[in-house]
């Protein structure tokens, strides 16, 4: 696991600033402090910051072919490598090292774009060839691993493992990108590929971008997509057996290390089946590490000991403050651009256990969205129902009008929360699963809002974002097109951005047994009653794993990794969180309604209203302002009138 960075001329060979090149290196080397590495020739250079996992003496980067015409920079990891080797070396390649970093040099001698295709893994990477006078970069299907590049107007291309790689150089123009705010306010962070400054990107998951030298700015193009075709008449036991199968395989991949290798134990469903397959395929305990909390209400340390206890794991365990909210400019450091999802602070500390035992850790990440268990798809699969009973030109009116006049009853049991429901059922599947996931949704970001920014938008509106993935979703299954919007967003933008960063953070490999693709991919062939029946979700994952993992783990209630926000804004971050959301770092930008930021702290303060959400979502974006970002991309002079100006 690494951090790579880079500079590329797009129209000729001028020299690179070598002293720049350093600068954007030397920002990750939390990515990778065991070694860092610069390759600079005429209108290209290359940067490393080594993690070393796999064939640690000879596995340096950047890393050439044998006449140093082919120059890569790589993040991540290739599970198959060795299975490509002797293919490879059929064709006249010869290796060198014995890392997997040489193998996509090869694959691309060999394959040209196609190599791609046959990379199984996490990756990232950058690689020049120098005979085509071609850059090429590719990202992994599942987007575990990150990708940012900016296109400065002098024609330099900057890329990096993180954005604040891209920043370093001091090109960039921080110009921050109305649209992108919209985005992080709805979603909670902002969506591929665009980021919080207009002139950087990211690179799509599954996409790839070709540049040669001397031609027009390419646009990045999918290698690959998920297809939910659901017409697998595969029975539950032998649905069982493959998957215990499929499991095994993905798990001993992920085994691959020259450095100690562990996993996190949460006691949650896709956590344990990992540990439990790990154990199945180990000689040795498997090292556990778990977050246990003071606070009972978000503590799931016995269930981790159950599964340690049964598998006799080398489990630690550290306790975690309930009022462990110290990190709040920290995570806006890590995340170079607003991140507002608050298990980024337990994710921080579970990574800072882990690191102190491994280098490696295996995660249960990936397996919500692909097994269906997230409480609101069983949600939204009941809506779909009803949606399905009324026409809409009789919802909308109906049900529209109930959404309305229904109160947002926060302190009400659940089943009294139909606010939200009504809303849903005067929406089509798509809009209504957007709202339901929407952290502020529109009307309150409308409230939000001042009248110049709303205009600076323009009428876009971040549902955009869902409507776009739908449209290539080739599928009309309610739990099916779900999961393929939150594969494309939620799982990119918001779990495997949080754990990148929480895990680099402590130079940490994370690795997902849950997001190998072949997996991945023949889950997408069931039906979706293997995936949720009735009101079980994940039942084929829970029916599969019987005979490895007691019932009171497989079918309890989820939990979640959260943390008490609603009590935080209440209690030790009153004061804090009135300060960064009336203040004048957000009141200055000209973004937003003061008398609605002042609802929004009081009302949440007088226990009259729950606004943890938007609160922690303002506080993070305050955060990001604080890192020096506003200052540099509004000069005072125009801050009155900076929405406007961003049109």
């Amino acid at each position: 696991m690494c951090g790579i960075t880079g500079v590329f001329d797009t129209r000729g060979t001028r020299a690179v600033d070598r002293a720049a090149l350093a600068r954007m290196n030397d920002s990750q080397h939390h990515r990778g402090p065991d070694e860092g590495s610069l390759h600079a020739e005429p209108g290209l250079g290359f940067g490393h910051r080594r993690l070393s996992i796999i064939d640690v003496a000879t596995g340096q980067q950047p890393l050439f072919n044998e006449d140093g015409s082919v120059c890569i920079v790589f993040n991540g990891e290739i599970y198959n490598f060795q299975e490509l080797v002797p293919e490879l070396e059929a064709l006249g390649h010869r290796f060198r090292t014995r890392s997997d970093t040489e193998v996509i040099v090869h694959a691309w001698e060999a394959w040209g774009e196609a190599c791609v295709k046959r990379l199984r893994g996490m990756f990232a990477f950058a690689l020049w060839d120098r005979n085509k006078q071609t850059l090429f970069m590719a990202r992994d299907r599942l987007g575990v691993k990150p990708l940012f590049y900016a296109v400065l107007d002098d024609g330099l291309l900057l890329f990096g493992s993180e954005l604040k790689s891209v920043l370093a150089h001091g090109g960039l123009r921080r110009d921050i990108d109305p649209l992108a705010i919209e985005e992080y306010f709805a979603l909670g962070y902002v969506a591929e590929p665009r980021t919080i400054f207009k002139q950087a990107r990211k690179l799509s998951p599954g996409h790839l971008l070709t540049w040669r030298r001397g031609t027009a700015e390419p646009r990045p193009r999918p290698y690959w997509d998920i297809n939910f075709t659901l017409g697998n008449p595969i029975g539950v036991e032998d649905a069982c057996e493959e998957l215990r199968a499929r499991l095994r395989e993905s798990v001993r991949l992920r085994l691959i290390s020259e450095v100690p290798l562990g996993a996190f134990l949460s006691g949650g469903v896709d956590s344990s089946a990992v540990v439990a397959t790990m154990a199945g395929l180990s000689d040795t305990p498997v090292r556990t590490c778990s977050i246990a909390f003071d606070d009972p209400q978000f503590d799931e340390a016995a269930f981790a000991h159950t599964v340690a206890d049964r598998y006799r794991t080398d489990h630690h365990v550290e306790t975690v403050r309930s009022d462990d909210f110290d990190l709040v400019d920290t995570l806006a450091h890590l995340y170079d651009e607003p991140y507002a999802d608050s298990s980024a602070i337990p994710t921080y500390r579970v990574c800072q256990l882990a690191r102190k035992r491994v280098t490696v850790a295996l995660s249960g990440d990936g397996g919500d969205e692909s097994f269906g268990g997230y409480r609101r798809y069983r949600m939204h699969l009941m809506e779909e129902r009803l949606r399905g009973a009324l026409p809409m030109g009789l919802r909308k009116p109906l049900f529209g009008a109930l959404g309305r006049l229904y109160p947002k009853a926060d302190w009400a049991p659940r089943v009294l929360r139909a606010k939200t429901t009504f809303e849903g059922m005067a929406r089509t599947s798509v809009e209504a699963y957007f709202h339901s996931v929407s952290i502020l949704r529109g009307t309150m970001r409308e409230q939000l809002f001042s009248p110049a920014f709303r205009r600076a938008l323009g009428g876009y509106d971040a549902q955009q974002v869902f409507e776009r993935h739908a449209a290539e979703a080739q599928t009309d299954d309610p739990l099916a097109l779900i999961q393929y919007l939150d594969l494309k967003t939620y799982l990119v933008g918001d779990i495997n951005t949080k754990v990148d960063r929480a895990s680099m953070a402590h130079s940490l490999e994370v690795r997902e047994p849950l997001m190998d693709h072949p997996l991945v991919e023949w889950l997408a062939t069931l039906p979706s009653n293997l995936k949720i029946r009735g009101q079980e979700g994940k039942f084929l994952l829970k029916k599969a794993m019987e005979p490895a993992l007691p019932r009171d783990i497989l079918y309890r209630p989820k939990m979640g990794f959260s943390v008490p926000l609603a009590r935080w804004f209440r209690g030790p971050l009153r004061h804090r969180v009135r300060e960064a959301v009336l203040g004048d770092r957000l009141l200055s930008t000209g973004w937003f309604d003061e008398g609605f930021l002042r609802q929004l702290v009081d009302t949440h303060q007088n226990g009259s209203r729950d606004h943890s959400s938007p609160l922690w979502t303002l506080l993070m974006f305050e955060a990001f302002l604080r890192q020096g970002t506003d200052h540099r991309a509004m000069p005072a002079a125009a801050r009155p009138t900076q929405a406007e100006a961003l049109v």
